[in-house]
């Protein structure tokens, strides 16, 4: 195999791998929310299941559950699996991560004070109005080094999707170097990965430097107010 063909057939690989990782972050990010919400619930029966959970997803390896994910309806209910394939990957991806994402959330919350709630209640707000409106953007603003983080994870944890036999990148290289001895193909899938998450890294930065300008100019305001 030539090393057009070699690279033609790893950014093939790549684009399955890109679309994972969205589909995963489209599904994650909200489901983290929800998860979170379970997490600081004032019901102590939802608090510590959530708890468990979380603890279950993050204590477990991801490869694993993807393969309890993709096997359970046919050893629990006789479905049959096929087709079920790439739902499976990302169904797995995607509420491992909102485990992730959760813990991320609550952190946030948690840093944000107490007053805030109580004043936005005085002044008439909903809880939720006060939670999207008042404490979200906030909490934005503390979590998201921490998510950035868990974003460049994720662009690496696509590769796992080869214990589910599913062709992205990283199963594509394996095979080519089986069939050509070559250890080529590792090193071109090594630099679409780091060159992915440089685009992933430089997205979050400017996103947080967009965030921290809004922050500085509602200081001015504030500021010029008095």
């Amino acid at each position: 195999m030539d090393f057009g063909t070699m690279l033609l057939e790893l950014t093939i690989g790549m684009w399955e791998s890109i679309k994972i990782f969205f589909l995963t972050l489209i599904f994650s990010l909200p489901l983290g929310l929800l998860v979170c919400a379970g997490r600081l619930s004032k019901h102590a029966w939802l608090r510590y299941t959530v708890s468990f959970i979380i603890s279950v997803l993050r204590g477990t390896p991801l490869m694993l559950q993807l393969l309890v994910v993709y096997f359970f309806p046919y050893y629990l209910f006789g479905w049959s699996i096929s087709g079920w394939r790439y739902p499976a990957i990302i169904v797995g991806f995607s509420i491992n991560y909102a485990a992730y994402f959760a813990e991320i959330y609550r952190s946030g919350i948690t840093a944000i004070p107490k007053g805030q709630w109580e004043a936005a209640e005085i002044l008439g707000y909903t809880k939720q109005q006060t939670f999207f409106r008042i404490i979200f953007p906030q909490m934005l603003r503390v979590v998201l080094p921490a998510l950035t983080n868990e974003i460049i994870t994720l662009v690496k944890d696509t590769s796992l999707a080869f214990s589910l036999s599913y062709m992205e990148m990283f199963t594509l290289a394996k095979q080519i170097a089986a069939s050509e001895t070559t250890f080529l193909p590792f090193v071109i899938s090594a630099v679409f990965y780091y060159v992915f998450n440089l685009l992933v890294t430089v997205v979050m930065n400017r996103f947080e430097k967009k965030l921290n300008y809004e922050k500085k100019d509602l200081k001015v305001k504030k500021g010029a107010r008095q």
